[in-house]
């Protein structure tokens, strides 16, 4: 080993002997943190930055590209349930066309438009539609299933054949099986945002001939209505009661103030939509007739006698006792007309959409405190406003001047206030406790510091090992001084000069040299005792 790197690693050996514990287990700490922060900071530094390969896997893909990858050796990472699979950056786009080579993903839930290019020439008709419709089926489900929340979805079709008879002509219809992500659930909108995104995409479909049903079983759109009766209606018959009921809430808290009224909003809404055909004609009296006719008929004749008589057997006319013979003359005449006139026809068609109020109740409570000098027609008619009261469909409400229990009320507020009291008192605990855990372990810290240096400078003042030393004469002096002084081991007492002693200061000097430099000392010290004494006696 060179000299150098000896001498560099015998004074560390000396250094680290000197430390006291506090500093020797301050050092290793410090050691062993320097080293797992190197660790750490080296392996942060050398991970590879991952991005996304593919996501939205199914099952059978993620499987497929993991098995690749593996095969490979290539680093990958999964995410989001398994659906995302993550490799290093700078493999991203070669990987990505190494699985597209492959095949990967197979994307097995609905190959779409992809079927119409493996279908034969030969095909029959029946195949040929079947194909199409089943490309139709694919493109859909592809299209739904990238809604966010949708894990998978499935579309079925139901295309009728054309026929001429308009009378047997029938709408398709569509039905949509969606599987949500773990913990996701569709709103009304994604709801609707489905039913118009497959209605639209089929010739002749309406948003009513979709119906979408999820992975529980539960309708979320049926057919014919577009909605359901179930959880989507219920939800908005609530937003629709939270609203009007906070339409009169800010009615009333100018008046009575904040917690000194109660509004209860019932309302009922239609869950089914309906058509209604109107037709109305009307005549134009002052546009002329687009056809008119007249026709006229007239007899003018006479006429002989006839027989008279009873009708005998066989319808032979037995004559009476008499009989006299007659004249007579006779005319006829018939006239009509036929106007044909212009008419207004007006055909109007109103669509009620699902959602609409069929029927609503509002009820308010006053506090009889707040609201005594109020006027409750006036406040009635307000509120009747506020809430949209149509009495022709059958709403009602009622206001009402009662006394409120305010004793809950006052408790509550008792409670919170106890409550954030015995807060605020934990935090200043808290804190009073982290203050002196902080104080507490400052103290130890400057405690350890100083205790550490009393040690070392302790060590530093303890006797040095000068060697084995030749017998020297007490008469003689020893080799040169410092500061061109000579050192004597014995010193005479005297008596104390008002002065400082000039020995005692150059004593204070190398007691003080030794104390910060005790290793140069002692070699200084060894090289002067082994010389040849060739000082004098005194």
């Amino acid at each position: 080993m060179p000299a150098p790197l000896q001498s560099v690693i015998a004074r560390l050996q000396a250094a680290v002997r000197q430390f006291s514990l506090a500093q020797r287990t301050f050092a290793v700490l410090a050691v062993a943190a320097l080293v797992l922060g190197g660790v750490a900071l080296s392996s942060y530094l050398t991970k590879p930055t991952m991005g996304p390969l593919f996501s939205g896997l199914s099952g059978a893909d993620a499987s497929a590209i993991v098995d690749q990858l593996g095969s490979k050796g290539v680093k990958y990472q999964l995410a989001d349930g398994g659906s995302t699979i993550l490799v290093p950056q700078d493999k991203l786009y070669a990987e990505r066309i190494a699985m597209a080579a492959a095949g990967l993903p197979a994307n097995k839930s609905g190959a779409g438009y992809s079927l119409l290019d493996s279908m034969p020439v030969t095909a029959s008709e029946f195949q040929q539609k079947t194909t199409y419709q089943r490309a139709l089926e694919g493109e859909l489900a592809k299209t739904v299933g990238a809604i966010d929340g949708v894990d998978q979805a499935t579309v079925q079709l139901a295309i009728p054949d054309d026929s001429v008879f308009v009378e047997k002509k029938k709408d398709p219809t569509a039905s949509v099986f969606v599987r949500t992500r773990t913990g996701a659930t569709l709103s009304n909108d994604q709801v609707q945002a489905i039913v118009h995104l497959v209605s639209a995409g089929i010739q002749g479909m309406t948003p009513t001939d979709v119906a979408v049903i999820d992975a529980s079983g539960k309708v979320l759109s049926a057919v014919g209505t577009g909605t359901t009766s179930g959880p989507m209606s219920s939800g908005a018959t609530t937003d629709y009661e939270a609203r009007v009921q906070q339409a009169v809430q800010r009615i009333l808290d100018p008046l009575v103030g904040a917690g000194n009224s109660a509004v209860t909003v019932t309302a009922q809404l239609g869950t089914s939509s309906s058509q209604t055909t109107t037709e109305t004609f009307s005549a134009t009296p002052t546009t002329p007739p687009l056809a008119s006719s007249t026709k006229t008929e007239q007899y003018a004749g006479a006429g002989g006698a006839g027989a008279a008589g009873v009708l005998g057997p066989d319808n032979i006319a037995v004559p009476s006792g008499s009989s006299t013979a007659g004249t007579g003359t006779g005319s006829y005449t018939s006239t009509s007309t036929d106007v044909t006139n212009s008419v207004n026809k007006s055909t109007q068609v109103v669509t009620t959409p699902p959602g609409g109020v069929q029927r609503q109740s509002v009820s308010v409570a006053v506090d009889a405190k707040a609201g005594g000098g109020l006027d409750m027609t006036a406040l009635t008619q307000a509120i009747s406003a506020a809430a949209g009261i149509d009495p022709t469909r059958g709403d009602t409400i009622s206001v009402q001047r009662m006394a409120f229990d305010t004793t809950s009320a006052q408790n509550a507020a008792t409670a919170l206030a106890k409550a954030d009291a015995a807060t605020a008192a934990e935090k200043k605990q808290s804190m009073i406790k982290q203050a002196a855990i902080a104080g507490a372990v400052l103290l130890l810290v400057i405690f350890l510091v100083v205790l550490g240096m009393r040690r070392s400078r302790r060590a530093r003042r303890e006797a040095l090992d000068l060697g084995s030393l030749t017998a020297v004469d007490e008469g003689f002096d020893l080799p040169g001084g410092i500061d061109g002084a000579g050192l004597h081991p014995v010193l005479p007492p005297g008596p104390s000069p008002l002065l400082p002693d000039p020995r005692a200061v150059r004593r204070e000097e190398v007691e003080a040299m030794a104390d910060e430099q005790p290793a140069e000392v002692a070699e200084l010290l060894r090289g002067w005792l082994a010389a040849p004494s060739s000082g004098r006696r005194r």
